[in-house]
């Protein structure tokens, strides 16, 4: 029989059953998370929001937390919708700063 791979929040775990393995052999695996593409995070924008929004009462646009992402140096994927560059970009206000880092910490993601 292989693998039942069991999702959690913040990391997947896979249990591999092996048969005629010896017991006082073993196998080590090392994964780059990064090598393979995937995340180990799998927080989204949405629920970040959704966390500030029931923590602190108030709803932030996705550009604040872009902008702490990158502030924080926590790596982003690629955005391809980036616009012309002549559009006025507000700044995330240093108490709305604050409660993103704080659901930042509570999501593990840093």
């Amino acid at each position: 029989m292989i693998g039942i791979s069991l999702p959690f929040r913040t990391t997947d775990e896979t249990v591999v059953f092996l048969r005629g393995v010896k017991t006082d052999s073993f196998v080590s695996v090392k994964l780059d998370v990064e090598k393979l593409g995937l995340q180990s995070n799998k927080t989204t924008y949405d629920d970040i929001k959704a966390y500030i929004s029931n923590k602190y009462g108030f709803k932030i646009p996705s550009i604040y937390i872009a902008q702490v992402k990158s502030k924080l140096g926590i790596k982003e994927r690629e955005n391809y919708n980036i616009g012309n560059g002549k559009a006025k970009v507000p700044n995330c206000p240093p108490g709305k700063e604050e409660a993103v880092i704080d659901a930042f910490l509570y999501s593990k993601m840093m």
